[in-house]
C-alpha cells in the first residue's frame, strides 16, 4: 500500500506540472535589450531596455528585403557592380558583371546574409548604398511608424550612426511578416544556389528554424560592436509571437533568450479578435465609428476584457489588470449618417479562456479522478483478498479440529 500511495503522489505531481508557467521574475536573460510582442495585436508582452539605441548588425537586412519585395520587380535582372563584388563580410560570392534576378538576390540576402547581395540591391534601386539607406530610414518611419531607427547601409556593417531599438525592430518584423513572399523566404531552411562564382546549398543562418517548434523566421546578425542580434517569429495554435534580442554575448545566449521568451509568451498569454473590420462602434458621446481593420488583443490567461471608444474617438481597452490602454493602430472612421443606438457604447467580451474550461486544469482533475478510482479499486481488491485469505484460514482451522 505504501508503494501505491507513493506512485499516486508522483503521478499527481507530474500532471500538475505538465504545463509549467514562468513569471517575469523567472526570466534570466543574457541580452542587453529584448522585447516580446504578439504579431497580430502588436501588444508588448515583455521588454527590457527596448527603447535603448543599439547597433542592429545584419537584422538590418529585414528592411532591405521587404523594400525590395514591395517596391521592386522580382523578375528584374540586376548587373553586379565591382563595388558589390568587393563587399566584405558574409557573401554569396557574386562576380562583377554577373546578371542575377532581383528575387535571387533577396534570397541570398535573407537566407545566407549576403552583404554583396545587399549592396547590389541598393545600387539597383538608388544607385548607391547611401541613397538607398536614406530610402530605408524614410520607409520605416513613414510606412511602419518607427522613429528611433536610422540606417546608413543596406547590410548592417558597423557605422556609429546606424542604429535602432528592440521595439522598432519588433514593429519592423511585424510589418514584414505580413508579406507572404517575405515570410516564404525567411522560413526557407535551405536552397540550391547556382551562381557564376559559387555553386552550393545555402542553409538559413537562423538555427531556431531547426531547433524550436513553430519558428517561421526571420534574421540573425553580428558585428563586434553590436554583439549578437536576433529577430525571431514563431507560431503555435494560431498565435504568432515576435522576439528581438540585441547585444547578446554569444549566438547561444541569443537563442536561449529567444526560446525563453517564446516559451513565456506561449504559456502565459492568449490572443483574440475583439472587433472586426466593418463593425460599427458607438463612442461615449454617441458618435458612430466604423472599424477599418481587425482589432486583436493579447492578455494573460483568464483575463476579463472590455473596450470602448472614448469621446475623442480613441479605442481604449481594459484587460482586468490595466486600464485605459489606447490602441494606436486601430483605424476608426466617423460615420455620422448611421442611426444612433444601434450598438451599445461599451462592448464587453470575456476572454474565451474564461468561459471555456481550462484544458490544463481539466487534465489535472481527470487524472486525479482516474487515479483515485484506480487507488480505490486496488484498495478494495486488497481488502477482498485479505477477507478471502481469512476465510480460508478459518476454514482450515475448523477442518483441523
Amino acid at each position: 500500500m505504501r508503494k501505491l500511495i507513493i506512485m499516486v503522489a508522483v503521478l499527481l505531481l507530474f500532471f500538475a506540472t505538465i504545463f509549467p508557467k514562468e513569471s517575469k521574475a523567472d526570466l534570466d536573460l543574457y541580452s542587453e535589450a529584448v522585447i516580446l510582442i504578439d504579431a497580430k495585436s502588436g501588444n508588448v508582452l515583455f521588454e527590457k531596455n527596448s527603447e535603448q539605441m543599439m547597433y542592429p548588425a545584419s537584422i538590418t537586412k529585414i528592411v532591405t528585403g521587404i523594400i525590395a519585395i514591395e517596391e521592386g520587380n522580382l523578375d528584374d535582372i540586376v548587373t553586379i557592380s565591382e563595388n558589390a563584388r568587393n563587399q566584405v563580410g558574409t557573401r554569396v560570392y557574386l562576380l562583377e558583371g554577373e546578371k542575377v534576378p532581383l528575387l535571387k538576390l533577396i534570397q541570398g540576402l535573407l537566407i545566407n546574409s549576403g552583404n554583396d547581395a545587399g549592396t547590389a540591391i541598393a545600387e539597383y534601386f538608388n544607385g548607391s548604398e547611401k541613397a538607398f539607406a536614406n530610402r530605408m530610414t524614410k520607409f520605416v518611419k513613414e510606412k511602419i511608424g518607427v522613429h528611433d531607427t536610422v540606417f546608413k547601409n543596406p547590410h548592417g556593417l558597423f557605422d556609429e550612426e546606424h542604429v535602432t531599438t528592440a521595439k522598432d525592430m519588433a514593429k519592423i518584423a511585424q510589418y514584414a511578416m505580413k508579406n507572404d513572399q517575405f515570410r516564404e523566404i525567411v522560413s526557407t531552411k535551405e536552397m540550391d544556389w547556382v551562381g557564376e562564382g559559387w555553386e552550393t546549398t545555402l542553409y538559413n543562418h537562423h538555427r531556431l528554424l531547426w531547433d524550436y517548434e513553430g519558428t517561421t523566421g526571420i534574421k540573425n546578425g553580428w558585428v563586434e560592436q553590436s554583439g549578437h542580434t536576433l529577430v525571431t517569429s514563431a507560431t503555435r495554435d494560431g498565435q504568432e509571437l515576435i522576439v528581438v534580442t540585441l547585444n547578446a554575448p554569444s549566438a547561444q545566449n541569443a537563442y536561449y533568450d529567444t526560446m525563453t521568451l517564446l516559451d513565456y509568451g506561449f504559456f502565459n498569454f492568449s490572443t483574440e479578435k475583439i472587433a472586426s473590420a466593418g463593425d460599427v462602434l458607438t463612442s461615449e458621446d454617441g458618435e458612430k465609428y466604423n472599424v477599418l481593420n481587425d482589432i486583436w488583443i493579447t492578455t494573460e490567461e483568464e483575463t476579463m476584457i472590455s473596450y470602448k471608444v472614448d469621446d475623442e474617438g480613441q479605442f481604449i481597452v481594459t484587460n482586468g489588470k490595466e486600464s485605459d490602454i489606447i490602441l494606436d493602430s486601430v483605424e476608426l472612421e466617423s460615420s455620422e449618417q448611421l442611426t444612433r443606438g444601434a450598438i451599445s457604447p461599451i462592448q464587453e467580451k470575456e476572454n474565451s479562456k474564461q468561459t471555456e474550461s481550462n484544458p490544463t486544469f481539466s487534465l489535472v482533475w481527470i487524472a486525479i479522478v482516474l487515479l483515485s478510482l484506480f487507488a480505490a479499486f486496488l484498495l478494495l481488491n486488497f481488502r477482498l483478498k485479505e477477507k478471502r485469505n481469512k476465510t480460508k484460514m478459518d476454514y482450515s482451522l475448523r477442518s483441523l479440529k
